[in-house]
């Protein structure tokens, strides 16, 4: 019982990651794809001071997903990380350089080593969520089994190959749509259309992808085909779809509130579609939630470890998404504090 739990528990973490790591990655990937220096500067202007002050608070899902699973599941993280410890590593130095060069790149003085540290940070964020997509796909598909050796077979496959490339399009399809609102609070409408089309584009490929993906786990993933296309799994594949059709209604209007919502609704959609289908298996067909369990004392502190985060980083992270969409956490400049401070010749008590 306490097993299940915080296995619900972790996929939910994963989710939320996917939803709230993704839509960084995905501005990365729209920074990459923005063009030459003139012609991509105001996209790149509207990707850094819409990332700036959240940025680094999305990875404390990460944090606590590496938690959970170390703790809550030690054999299901020694498995995977044994498994699959090469494309694990890519992604975890593309954290490493994404987070590095893009605090650099504003800090920057030559024109030149901006550059640089600009096409670093984008091809980070295209590293780093396929990488971890193609991880994904390895446990999907039932490869990256206890005892498994690593080998470029375990993640070098059709599954993880489109699991893969499914992330990258999921992360370009989330930060378009939250370019796209950004945009508009901003006051900068033409970047809202120029996000708009980029995120129904990559509605589109999300949505073609997520279908050849279905037909090739028919034969690799046969297991989680199944539970895709039966019951709980069912049922949040289809919420995955109602949120796809309404998403793509709404990015014809003005984007507001609502199609982030449905947008966040197609990826946790999927993800929990996936979790749920692996069940009662960690790692289909090898390891069951029950198996890869830690000790029962362990799980019943993790069960109060993460009522405490939600009482307590839970709001906190909600308070600083609302400071952000109501524009709390603009960056002071130059005449701000010009404007706070005393005028020259005057102390700061007057006269």
């Amino acid at each position: 019982m306490t097993a299940g739990l915080i296995a619900v528990v972790l996929l939910l973490a994963v989710a939320a990651y996917a939803c709230a790591g993704g839509t960084d990655y995905g501005a990365g990937f729209w920074d990459l794809a923005a063009g030459g220096t003139e012609r991509g500067e105001r996209p790149r202007w509207l990707i850094g001071h819409a990332m700036a002050p959240v940025w680094e608070v999305n990875n404390v899902w990460l944090i606590f997903v590496l938690v959970i699973m170390w703790t809550g599941f030690p054999t299901f993280f020694q498995t995977v990380f044994s498994a699959m410890w090469l494309p694990l590593a890519l992604a975890a130095v593309g954290m490493v350089l994404r987070g590095a060069s893009f605090a650099f790149r504003k800090a920057a003085r030559r024109l030149a080593r901006r550059r640089q540290l600009g096409i670093l940070f984008a091809l980070s964020s295209l590293v780093t969520p396929f990488f971890l997509g193609a991880a994904a796909g390895g446990i999907a598909s039932g490869r990256a089994a206890p005892g498994t050796t690593a080998s470029a077979h375990v993640w070098v496959n059709p599954t993880s190959l489109l699991f893969g490339l499914l992330a990258v399009a999921a992360t370009a399809f989330l930060g378009a749509v939250f370019l796209a609102g950004d945009a508009r609070r901003f006051d900068v409408p033409d970047l809202v259309g120029y996000f708009r089309a980029r995120a129904l584009a990559a509605l589109v490929a999300v949505a073609v992808l997520a279908v050849i993906t279905l037909f090739v786990t028919h034969t690799d993933a046969p297991y989680v085909w199944h539970g895709l296309t039966h019951g709980a799994g069912l049922v949040f594949t289809l919420v995955a779809v109602a949120a796809t059709c309404a998403t793509a209604w709404l990015l014809t209007r003005t984007p507001g509130m609502p199609v982030r919502l449905t947008a966040v609704g197609v990826v946790a959609g999927a993800v929990i579609a996936w979790g749920l289908a692996q069940r009662p298996y960690l790692i289909p067909t090898s390891l069951t939630v029950a198996d890869a369990a830690g000790a029962p004392s362990t799980l019943t502190w993790l069960v109060f470890v993460t009522l405490v985060a939600v009482a307590l980083v839970g709001p906190a992270v909600f308070l600083l998404y609302w400071l952000d969409t109501h524009g709390e956490l603009e960056e002071l400049t130059d005449a701000d504090l010009r404007a706070s401070g005393p005028e020259p010749g005057e102390t700061a008590g007057g006269g």
